[in-house]
């Protein structure tokens, strides 16, 4: 059986869940479809990002829910976040906790690159982060730790172009 959809609990703080339900609110998608956008957005910025030298078996494992830690990082975004810089930022969003677990549709394709996000973040930061939600929320957590004003504008641009494969498209259906 083929699904088009796979549902996905994440792990974000309080505020990164209010800035997606605001992006979502701003642009007439749910959050689902704002947070599969984002993910588009912020896997190029992942993929620039300079591994740290190879280790034979990464031995920390950060779960779904990331502990206790730094203060958060300043605007990353598609343009940003990339060299020493940004893997310092990512390391503080996993780091900061992620007390709210909110569930999330992704489209199968997008669903597919969550092991590949996986591996770069393990790359990146040298930390296993786990299964597939949580590459999802450390990938969303590090979109959202951007500027909300770039984010918004590049959510814009994105459904501008009128992308056929994710932007939120709304359908208005007659009563």
């Amino acid at each position: 059986m083929d699904c088009e959809e796979v549902m996905l609990t994440v792990r974000i703080a309080a505020a990164e869940r209010a800035l997606l339900r605001e992006l979502a609110r701003g642009h007439g998608a749910d959050m689902s479809d704002v947070a599969a956008d984002g993910l588009i957005d912020v896997v190029p910025s992942l993929h620039v990002l300079p591994a740290f030298p190879a280790r034979p078996e990464p031995t920390a494992v950060l779960p779904v829910a990331s502990g206790p830690g730094a203060v958060a990082g300043a605007g990353v975004g598609s343009a940003s976040g990339v060299g020493d810089a940004g893997v310092l930022r990512l390391l503080r969003v996993l780091a900061r906790p992620a007390p709210c677990a909110v569930t999330l549709w992704m489209p199968a394709p997008v669903a597919d690159l969550l092991p590949l996000v996986g591996e770069r973040i393990t790359a990146v930061t040298g930390l296993r982060i786990g299964p597939a939600s949580a590459a999802l929320s450390a990938a969303l957590r590090f979109w959202l730790a951007g500027d909300p004003q770039r984010l918004a504008a590049g959510l814009a641009a994105l459904h501008r172009q009128g992308s056929p494969g994710l932007a939120a498209q709304r359908l208005d259906v007659a009563a």
